[in-house]
This record gives structure tokens, C-alpha cells and sequence, in this order.
């Protein structure tokens, strides 16, 4: 007798919960961006040689470049949005050049006056060549990014600031000396520009 009514009662939640998912996704938007970028670049401690990536004895180093990419907001709930943002940033500095490719979880808060705060968590990889040689070296990376838009139509936001924090492996002389530690290289990246939204 009871499973006679638990299993309408469980069709009419889980028919409750799809029509939430479809308003939700029906809602869904989409941002595509091409930004400058400048990049902090520094190691713990100095490499020298064909492979050193920030160059014979330097420790940091400011790279310049573009992050182009886009995002998809797909689940609102309320005061809260919740999507993926994947981004190609593409930096150069003394001649020695990073590409790196992530894929980042995003949440957007948005508020008043048109302000659309976000923070992201994402993974991916970097391609790193230092200046004399075209040996590229690719590795893990990660990043966590924080910042601010405004909506200053339906369709274009202001990317008022973005901040971002990472670590990747770059290219050294340790990669093909197995005696020398791997260097960690920590990246502080800031960027401004343009999104262009689609969506609701």
C-alpha cells in the first residue's frame, strides 16, 4: 500500500526538479573575451644556460601577452552563478614564450549596480621555451583568478580587473640534468578588457 504512493510522490519530485533544471539552463549564458595580459614569472632560485626560461641568473621577470577565452553560466540559483571558464593566455617576455591552457570552475555573484564579481578554480597546462632554443617544455599548471565585471549593456561587460595566482614547471636546465631540483615557477597575472555575453 505505501509503495502505491511513495512512487507518484517520487515521479512528481523528480518531474519538480527537471523543470528547475530547465529553467535554470534556459537561463544559461555565455561570455567570450580576448584581453591583454601582463604576467609576474618568478623561480625560487636562478638558472643559467640555453634552457634557463626568465634568462642566465634571473629570478623574475614581467611577461606580456593576451587571455582570450570564454565562459558558460550554466545553473542559477539565487544570488549565485555556477559555470566553466576555458582560456588560452598566450605571454612572451626576453623572448622566451608561455602558453598556457586552462579549465576552470566559476561562480559569479551577481549584484547592484550592474557589478558581476566571479572567482575561478581551474587546471590545465603550460608550454613553456626559453630564449635560445625552440625546445618547448610542457607541464601541469594550475590557477585561481578573481574579478570584477560590469554590465555595461546586455551584451558587453567591462572587465574592470582580473587578478590571478597559478604555478607551473617551466622550462630549465634541470628538465634534461636529472641532478638539479625542478624549479617551480609562480605566475601573478593581471588583465582588463571586454566580455561579450550571450545568453539571458
Amino acid at each position: 500500500m505505501r509503495l502505491r504512493f511513495v512512487l507518484p510522490a517520487l515521479a512528481l519530485a523528480v518531474v519538480t526538479l527537471g523543470a528547475q533544471a530547465q529553467i535554470s539552463l534556459a537561463q544559461a549564458q555565455i561570455g567570450l573575451y580576448l584581453n591583454p595580459v601582463a604576467t609576474r614569472i618568478s623561480v625560487s632560485s636562478p638558472d643559467s644556460g640555453p634552457f634557463a626560461f626568465l634568462g642566465d641568473n634571473t629570478t623574475s621577470r614581467f611577461f606580456g601577452g593576451v587571455a582570450m577565452g570564454g565562459y558558460y553560466d550554466f545553473l542559477h540559483q539565487p544570488g549565485l552563478d555556477f559555470g566553466v571558464d576555458i582560456r588560452d593566455t598566450l605571454v612572451h617576455g626576453n623572448n622566451a614564450s608561455l602558453n598556457t591552457f586552462m579549465v576552470a570552475a566559476r561562480v559569479t555573484r551577481p549584484m547592484k549596480y550592474r557589478l558581476r564579481p566571479y572567482a575561478q578554480l581551474g587546471i590545465g597546462a603550460g608550454s613553456s621555451k626559453a630564449e635560445h632554443t625552440d625546445v618547448r617544455t610542457t607541464k601541469a599548471e594550475f590557477g585561481v583568478f578573481v574579478g570584477m565585471d560590469y554590465a555595461l549593456n546586455r551584451h558587453v561587460d567591462f572587465r574592470a580587473i582580473e587578478l590571478g595566482y597559478g604555478s607551473v614547471t617551466p622550462a630549465s636546465s634541470a628538465i634534461y640534468n636529472p641532478q638539479l631540483p625542478l624549479p617551480t615557477a609562480t605566475l601573478i597575472n593581471i588583465s582588463s578588457g571586454f566580455v561579450f555575453r550571450f545568453g539571458k
